[in-house]
């Protein structure tokens, strides 16, 4: 039977697959192909609607032609993309990218187009021309046309940071909700951390190799615990890189059986991959925002309004997670808790260090990015959690200590100080901020 970890790794193949797709629409277009000479020999066209057997075969040469011709110029527009997003934005980023539906399906239609019609054009003879399938191919070779405009459109929209950012927060929003669904649905799986008190575990389970953890199968892990009448603790978290052997779970209460068996189940539960992904691990989302707005402020870009155009979506997305309760707590093997999966969570302070911490040290310099992450911190000082400001007022207090180190005998001083929703040119508050100028 098929491990969920192996399911998992499929899936994520198949979603970042650029050539599954168009082998199928070549698969498809080759039947149809041979579908469309059987129903045009069972029926008559009006004569508007037929080819000679020279003018059929002029066009569908012609349309092999454009379908090769223009597979070729995709593919040349997608390495460029490619290079263009890694050098500009972040090569974090192009795990998101290659997933994008739109350029696989035009790949499909124009490898289906031209299969379908090379199968057409070697049916052609003086007695018989498929004159239905030349029609239909030309229609394709038009749908192919519109299609492709919208490739280029969306793709040379998408090679905007402020795009890029939208998109990741985009994927924050959905895996943050629907991370927050399952929780709400499985009572005994608990975010915290774990104390042992000194009690051994019943089992200890490893990884038989090294990778980043990608996901888990929380509800799995669930069922198992409540089938076992025991306490599985996961000691890593989705995205954490492990290496081989190292410790993945501890059972605590009656030793399961099955032995090894049980130990396989378990590591199947687990999916292990080269890199990090989106699913499951809204830190990875801010991650890539981060880089883009860290290259931004590369001496060798030095663009401060696309790290401030980052911020924007950064704000949102700490604001969803400061927003929920992300759970603390400390479970102990001799508490109430004795059956279900403990899974330890990234706390507020380490996303909130993740999103402002690169960002402020490499934008010290700029004003604009100075005052935009003042802005950005202050709109979360008062959005998020009574139990979350604590952190925000550390990086308040920091940012101060940035500007101050910086900016401190700078006549700019006092416009440093203050936040700006637009870093530069925005409104500002009448009062100054009061760590920095009198």
């Amino acid at each position: 039977m098929m491990s969920w970890a192996t399911s998992f790794r499929i899936r994520q193949y198949l979603r970042g697959s650029l050539w599954v797709l168009p082998l199928l629409g070549g698969v498809l277009g080759a039947i149809l192909g041979g579908v469309d000479t059987a129903i045009d020999k069972s029926i008559h066209l009006p004569a508007s609607l037929t080819y000679s057997s020279s003018t059929a075969t002029t066009v569908l040469s012609a349309i092999v032609g454009a379908a090769a011709a223009l597979t070729g110029f995709v593919v040349t527009v997608t390495v460029l993309v490619v290079q263009m997003a890694t050098g500009t934005f972040s090569a974090r980023y192009m795990r998101l990218w290659y997933r994008d539906p739109m350029l696989k399906w035009l790949l499909a239609l124009l490898i289906g187009m031209l299969a379908f019609s090379f199968g057409l054009l070697r049916r052609v003879t003086n007695t018989f021309v498929p004159n239905l399938g030349v029609s239909i191919a030309g229609l394709l070779l038009v749908l192919s046309l519109l299609l492709f405009m919208l490739f280029l459109d969306r793709y040379l929209h998408r090679l905007r940071p402020v795009a890029v950012a939208t998109l990741v927060a985009g994927y924050v929003h959905r895996e943050f909700a629907r991370l927050r669904a399952d929780a709400a649905h499985m009572p005994d799986v608990f975010a915290g951390m774990f104390e042992s008190n000194g009690q051994e575990p019943a089992l200890t389970v490893r990884s038989v190799r090294a990778g980043a953890i990608q996901a888990i199968d929380a509800k799995g892990l669930a069922r198992w615990a409540r089938r076992h009448d025991c306490l599985v603790v996961f000691r890593r978290r989705v995205g954490d890189f492990i290496p081989a052997n190292a410790v993945l779970f501890d059972i605590f209460g009656a030793a399961p059986l099955g032995g090894g068996r049980d130990e396989r189940r378990l590591q199947g539960m687990i999916a292990l991959g080269t890199e990090r992904t989106v699913e499951q691990d809204p830190a990875f989302a801010i991650r890539i925002m981060v880089d883009i707005a860290d290259k931004a402020l590369s001496a060798a870009i030095n663009d401060p309004t696309t790290a401030v155009q980052v911020l924007d979506h950064l704000e949102e997305v700490l604001r969803l997670i400061g927003a929920s309760e992300l759970s603390s707590g400390r479970w102990r093997v001799d508490g109430g808790t004795r059956r279900g999966l403990v899974l330890p969570v990234r706390t507020w302070e380490q996303y909130v260090s993740l999103g402002v911490t690169e960002i402020r040290e490499y934008g010290a310099t700029s004003i604009q990015v100075m005052r935009r992450l003042r802005a950005m911190l202050e709109e979360l000082r008062r959005d998020v959690r009574p139990e979350h400001r604590s952190a925000v007022e550390e990086e308040l207090a920091r940012l101060d200590a940035t500007v101050a180190s910086t900016f401190g005998s700078s006549p700019d001083l006092d416009r440093a100080g203050v936040p700006d929703t637009q870093g530069i040119g925005g409104e500002t508050p009448p009062l100054r901020h009061a760590g920095l100028v009198g």
